[in-house]
């Protein structure tokens, strides 16, 4: 069974999430959805092979979300029967003092997948547009001038800007870029924190900051809804996945993952005729022993 996010979770145009339903579930039953999830590993098995042999193109993933929507455990769940020589996860926190002297994208840009490969980024570049948007002048991934730096509409503006510009030159060098936001709702977001409060094992899950960020809900939906509207393009789109439910969430982004694979036309390499001849020789000496 196939779901259709392409109409209802794509992101077109200007977005409103409250216009997205985030329990949606597809009429599916958890049990349903969990047998579904690893039917669709075993293709994501195949495609991520085929991406791999082919060598002429990669896919990056990029997953955004509020806090306690889900990432780690849908990359976990997802990527966890893929060939790990061919994925690599890169979680972006604080900047280093390092990557403070250079300019946002450059720990995102010595960060993509080589071609043949699969890059999921948990968090990504869109930080600098939404914490660094919430939080003005707080935690900026590069030293800006200062004569430049207030942070008004121009700013934001070509921040914007770079974002995109730097998306559509990954697409256009072979790069195939699939956007996931998971939206959990505030209610949900907090039946999770106290799972993480009251389950011991879940303690060190939990920070008195995630609360401090939590209050400023309305403004990370400002956030993300400008970010989305302004960057979701035909060579990088978004997609917006109903995550209250986290099993959901999971089928939800496998199944636009293996789409997008499916759409990249890869191709196992056809070897050369006298290759070809060669491997018939080997086989007959190999059998003839």
């Amino acid at each position: 069974m196939d779901l259709d996010f392409s109409d209802n979770y794509l992101a077109k145009g200007k977005i409103k999430l409250k216009n997205f339903d985030t329990h949606y579930a597809g009429g599916l039953t958890k049990d349903e959805g969990e047998k579904m999830l690893l039917d669709e590993k075993k293709k994501l098995y195949e495609l991520q092979e085929r991406l791999y042999a082919d060598g002429r193109k990669s896919l990056l993933i990029v997953l955004q979300a509020m806090d306690a929507a889900g990432k780690d455990s849908l990359i976990e769940h997802v990527f966890g029967g893929v060939n790990p020589q061919g994925c690599e996860v890169t979680s972006f926190k604080e900047p280093t003092s390092q990557e403070y002297e250079h300019d946002f994208l450059w720990r995102h840009y010595i960060a993509l997948p080589e071609k043949g490969k699969i890059g999921i980024f948990n968090r990504s570049h869109y930080e600098s547009v939404l914490v660094c948007k919430v939080h003005p002048g707080y935690n900026l991934s590069e030293k800006v001038w200062t004569d430049v730096a207030q942070f008004d509409d121009e700013f934001w503006d070509n921040r914007y800007e770079s974002i995109e510009n730097f998306e559509k030159h990954l697409a256009q060098n072979g790069t195939e870029i699939v956007k996931i936001f998971l939206y959990v709702s505030r209610d949900e977001q907090k039946k999770r924190f106290l799972d993480r409060i009251n389950e011991q094992e879940k303690n060190w899950k939990f920070s008195m900051g995630d609360l401090k960020e939590r209050a400023l809900w309305d403004q990370y939906v400002k956030a993300y809804e400008e970010a989305i509207s302004r960057t979701s393009k035909d060579h990088a789109p978004w997609y917006i996945i109903p995550a209250d439910q986290k099993w959901f969430a999971r089928i939800a982004a496998i199944q636009i993952i293996i789409d997008t694979l499916e759409k990249m036309d890869l191709k196992y390499p056809e070897l050369p005729a006298e290759e070809a001849a060669q491997l018939d020789e080997a086989k007959r000496m190999l059998e003839s022993e």
